[in-house]
């Protein structure tokens, strides 16, 4: 397997690891009875915080992976494979771990924003790199 395809692979488990990380606590704090519920009222309690940011965060994963599939598979696909898009998968899925903790921790001052930044930035450079 490739490092590019390693690197989604790993940013797709990451993303059950994110459902686990949310759905535990969403659970206890909002009862079974809404969670399981068709969801067509809104809960009679509130998340807290730190769970409501894990949520967050992973539905943020959920758009950042798409696109990531996407470069990892033209990469693939074209045969672009090279150090330079593997080190471009690599800073994307760390920087998808590291996105998860600043998000649940509620870290201001940019620090979240850059970290997110990074995996969106590698996921760009990959895409440029299959067109040149």
């Amino acid at each position: 397997m490739t490092p590019e395809l390693t690197a989604l692979t790993l940013a797709a488990l990451l993303q059950y690891m994110q459902f686990a990380l949310y759905a535990v606590p969403a659970n206890l704090e909002l009862g079974t009875g809404y969670t399981m519920s068709a969801r067509d009222r809104e809960p009679t309690r509130q998340l807290s915080e730190k769970t409501a940011r894990l949520g967050r965060a992973f539905d943020n994963h959920f758009e950042g992976l798409i696109l990531f599939a996407i470069a990892v598979g033209v990469v693939q696909m074209s045969g672009q494979n090279s150090g330079h898009t593997a080190i471009c998968a690599w800073a994307y899925l760390f920087a998808r771990i590291a996105y998860v903790p600043a998000y649940a921790l509620g870290w201001r001052r940019g620090a979240r924003s850059y970290i997110w930044f990074v995996g969106f930035a590698a996921t760009f450079i990959m895409l440029i790199a299959a067109l040149i």
